[in-house]
């Protein structure tokens, strides 16, 4: 008798190996991806009240990693209004384990006062300042300490630079199997104008971090089949699963 469930998933393993080759799925998510970015989109959603700023595709990649991982610790450079820590650490208490780390240079005191009255601040830590500091990397090692399963998300400065250092600092807390997701990747993708006065642009980006950091680390390797999967997508080429 054959495996209803089984048969599913062999269907959608089968499905996402298409997407990476059909042109006309994959033209369309382009331009989506494109003119999207040049209106924000990101901006339009929000998480259990929290503004989250993150395409809905990407979180649902991170919670399906997330709930088959199931980490005890998920460490985030970049806090913002907080929406990504929040929501995280929701699927933490889920879960029923772990904690989130978020850091940032600028925690901003209304963003601070609502992470912190959020129901789910309870599984959140957060750190202010520079995520390349030394001063910083070693609090996070600390905490980081003896933690079986770790994964980390980038998304604070997008220059090539930044997110280089980002990448050679953090690797070494990321465990086998698991991944260090490096957001907004997709700059490498957009024309230079798509939003005016960034520091970042085609060439000077997380994606060309993302490619120069592959160079040296072998240990990592790009997760084609989430990029195949999601398509529409802030992060091609930027879910990176350690392999050994």
């Amino acid at each position: 008798m054959s495996n209803p469930i089984q048969a599913f998933i062999d269907e959608r393993k089968a499905r996402i190996e298409g997407n990476g080759i059909n042109a006309e799925l994959k033209n369309a998510a382009a331009q989506f991806n494109v003119s999207s970015n040049k209106a924000q989109y990101s901006y339009n959603f929000t998480w259990m009240g929290r503004p989250i700023i993150q395409y809905p595709q990407d979180m649902i990649a991170m919670q399906e990693i997330i709930w088959n991982l199931k980490p005890d610790l998920i460490i985030e450079t970049g806090i913002a209004h907080g929406g990504s820590l929040i929501y995280y650490a929701s699927l933490m208490e889920l879960i029923g384990k772990g904690e989130i780390l978020g850091i940032d240079i600028d925690i901003r005191e209304h963003n601070r006062l609502e992470i912190e009255n959020h129901p789910m601040f309870k599984r959140i830590k957060m750190i202010q300042g520079s995520s390349v500091a030394q001063e910083t990397v070693d609090q996070v090692a600390a905490i980081a300490k003896d933690k079986k399963t770790v994964l980390v998300t980038l998304d604070s400065n997008h220059t090539h630079e930044h997110v280089l250092q980002e990448l050679q600092l953090y690797a070494p807390f990321v465990t086998k199997d698991s991944y260090m997701v490096c957001f907004d990747t997709i700059v490498e993708d957009l024309p230079n104008d798509y939003l005016p006065g960034r520091a970042w642009s085609q060439g000077d980006n997380p994606k060309t971090a993302v490619w120069e950091f592959l160079k040296s680390n072998a240990d990592f390797v790009i997760d084609k089949n989430v990029d195949h999967k999601l398509l529409i997508s802030v992060a091609p080429d930027g879910y990176l699963k350690r392999i050994q």
